[in-house]
């Protein structure tokens, strides 16, 4: 077939030679496959799989080490499409390599695409949604589409090879050793949480990392130069990369030359700058905004087959011989490599058992025997303890018996308590920096957007991560947030800071909308423990969670450890909501709150009880988890005939409406804090027992 390869055929680096007829009929076949994919749906990205088709063959064909069949080898390299928008590329890939299905956590002797999969590309139910979708369609390694944040989940899954290879790799058992590959583009370039993402990289010295950067200067609103004008290659030498530059994408020598240089540097990460033609091959759209976010029309598609020698009337059309040349490449090299490493595996086994064993866990998301022995209990006090220090209490109790949870903070861990201060716990941090790839203590830098983005790269690779900050800033990281829960990690987000509890700091620190917004997150789970047993229920809660991200939220201020054998057992905290006191007989009033507020209804209630007046307190840390119970379990708690109800939080009102209904009262924030000591705050807007017990007069009053 003609092809408007122009470029000679030429030796490269290593002695191989350019594109055969072969590698230019693949590449041609993923172009034409992605353009027909978005006319067919009449919606996508065409331009940036046509122009990065080569690259993208180049690399899986040549260079990747992956099995299709068996995406779940665990030391295949990874391939993040941070480029999201450009997902017919990698459906592409898939469907020609050939990679099998897997259902959960088993590969099927199935297809995890066929070409039938590519014609209903973004279509209802269909395994080709509009940006890929992390286990929808197997051999997609992360959810992307928001831009940068395949970047920032790339340095996650970095570190935790790195980690992974200290823990577990031994002297003639490289277990873990593969190499991470991240498309990005111009938007991501531009986007800030791969900017933190990328200074992270630079300083860990993440050797086993290599974006490839798809510089073809277009966005949707035409030139870059309208925004970006900046020299990326000058700005990641600063952050301690290696660049390397490709003139043309379609230059597969030079390309390859660069994945090798890549992968010698083993001391930094590297920046491949490739420049493209968006579009390529289309006569009239190569090149210009109209080939980034919309299809091309069947008389440009047409016009770009015939410039690539295809059949101009054929769609979705595979030539013979295509399937098997990426099953003589890729297939035959992925399948002894993970043949290989399994042998190794077994042998491993035998010699370090009970290092195997844990190697197990992680890749079966299994728990470790015994993780929770060593969690406290906390005796009365009406002192107490804020809920952040026992919270760090907790997890210090916990990680020592679970040696893959590790995790830190935005350059917060003295406030928000969540540094592993158990002797070998350590700082992960290169040798230079005076630490190891096996330190436990994650340190972000004052970078929470990158932070969020990185753990559920670390998560995807089947470490448990936990990040944390001040509950305020969460809105740096609502972004990875919703992405953890789209791909069902198990990342653990601790904020504390979690009311104008905070006080002199003011109202640009003290969260207000921001439980909403959580709460309002499909699949995350949010606890706001009351005391410090309810904290230690709360991480005993939330580990087993292995399916979905959890939210723990404390105070600064101290909170007053309930007295468990006056009041009901902190273990009620695992069904979001339960009795904590409670009356003889029908309640007249119900008082609720979450956190630090829990103590304030405890008192009103006592003072309500003794005179005389018949009141039950509900402790209700997690809204989703007692949402999750049978209605009978949530009328047990709120009996539907009480409607005297009154709610407490120091923050937005929104949502309390369900539980108080329209007659019942919510003692709340409805607006911003101020500056001043946290008591006086609690008494200008209104959390003292005197305005709760205002409330719950006006309540029974009502009859």
């Amino acid at each position: 077939m003609r092809s408007i390869f122009t470029q000679p055929v030429r030796a490269f680096e290593g002695g191989a030679t350019g594109p055969s007829a072969e590698d230019v009929l693949c590449i041609n076949t993923i172009r034409t496959l992605s353009m027909d994919g978005v006319q067919k749906a009449n919606s996508g990205h065409p331009g940036t799989p046509m122009a990065m088709a080569a690259p993208a063959y180049a690399l899986w064909q040549n260079v990747l080490s992956y099995d299709p069949a068996d995406p779940l080898w665990p030391n295949r390299d990874r391939f993040v499409l941070s480029i999201g928008h450009a997902s017919m590329l990698i459906y592409s890939l898939i469907y020609l390599a050939g990679i099998r299905d897997v259902k959960h956590g088993t590969v099927l002797d199935a297809p995890s695409l066929t070409l039938k999969d590519l014609e209903q590309f973004r279509q209802l139910d269909s395994r080709t949604p509009g940006h890929p979708e992390y286990h929808h369609t197997a051999g997609v390694e992360t959810t992307t589409g928001p831009l940068g944040q395949g970047c920032g989940n790339s340095v996650g899954m970095a570190m935790a090879e790195k980690w992974l290879a200290t823990r577990f790799n031994k002297p003639g058992f490289p277990l873990f050793d593969y190499h991470v590959y991240t498309f990005c583009g111009d938007g991501d370039m531009m986007e800030g949480v791969a900017s933190e993402a990328a200074s992270v990289a630079g300083h860990l010295r993440l050797g086993n990392l290599t974006w490839i950067y798809d510089s073809n200067r277009i966005s949707i609103e035409g030139s870059t130069d309208i925004a970006f004008t900046e020299n990326v290659q000058k700005r990641f030498e600063g952050y301690g990369w290696h660049v390397l530059e490709v003139k043309d994408a379609n230059d597969q020598a030079a390309f390859l030359a660069a994945l090798a240089d890549a992968k010698a540097e083993t001391g930094r990460p590297t920046l491949i700058i490739v420049h493209s033609v968006i579009g390529w091959g289309a006569p009239h759209k190569a090149g210009t905004a109209s080939a980034h976010g919309e299809p091309l029309g069947d008389a440009e598609i047409r016009g770009a087959k015939k410039a690539y020698g295809w059949p101009e009337d054929k769609s979705f059309y595979v030539p013979d011989g295509v399937l098997e040349h990426f099953q003589k490449g890729l297939g035959a090299r992925g399948a002894a490599a993970s043949a290989q490493w399994k042998a190794l595996y077994a042998s491993y086994a035998r010699d370090y058992p009970d290092l195997a064993k844990e190697v197990d866990a992680i890749l079966s998301n299994r728990l470790p025997e015994g993780w929770d022995k060593d969690i406290p209990v906390y005796e009365p006090s009406a002192k107490g303890v804020a809920s952040r220090q026992s919270s760090g209490e907790v997890l210090n109790a916990i990680a020592p018996n679970f040696p893959w949870l590790i995790g830190g903070s935005a350059d917060l861990s003295p406030s928000t308590k969540t540094n592993l201060t158990f002797q070998g716990a350590g700082s992960f941090q290169p040798p230079e920096w005076n630490g190891t790839y096996g330190g436990r203590n994650l340190h972000f830098g004052v970078r929470e957007h990158a932070m969020g983005s990185i753990c559920n790269g670390i998560s995807l690779a089947g470490i448990r991560a936990y990040c944390s900050g001040f509950l305020i800033f969460s809105d740096y990281m609502k972004p990875p947030i919703r992405l953890s829960a789209l791909m069902n990690q198990p990342v653990v987000y601790i904020f504390t800071h979690d009311s104008i509890g905070v006080g002199e700091d003011g109202p640009t620190h003290q969260p207000i909308e921001q439980l909403v917004q959580l709460r309002a997150t499909p699949g995350v789970t949010l606890i706001r423990p009351a005391d410090a047993n309810e904290v230690a229920e709360a991480w005993r809660t939330l580990i087993p969670m292995t399916d979905r991200p959890s939210v723990l939220i404390l105070s600064r201020q101290n909170l007053p450890t309930v007295d468990r054998t006056v009041y009901a057992p902190a273990s009620g905290l695992a069904k979001g909501a339960y009795v904590l006191g409670d009356c003889d007989g029908t309640p007249d009033v119900i008082l609720m709150a979450t956190g630090s507020e829990v103590g304030l209804v405890v008192s009103a209630y006592e003072t309500l009880k003794a005179e005389g007046v018949k009141a039950r307190v509900v402790s209700m840390p997690s809204w989703d988890l007692f949402e999750a119970q049978p209605k009978e379990y949530r009328d047990s708690v709120l009996p539907p005939t009480v409607t005297n109800r009154v709610a407490v939080e120091m923050a937005s009102p929104v949502g309390w409406d369900r539980y108080v209904g329209l007659s019942g009262s919510i003692i709340a924030m409805h607006g911003f804090g101020a500056s001043a000591p946290a008591g006086e705050l609690f008494k200008k807007f209104g959390f003292t027992v005197e305005a709760v017990l205002a409330e719950a007069r006006k309540q029974v009053a009502k009859g």
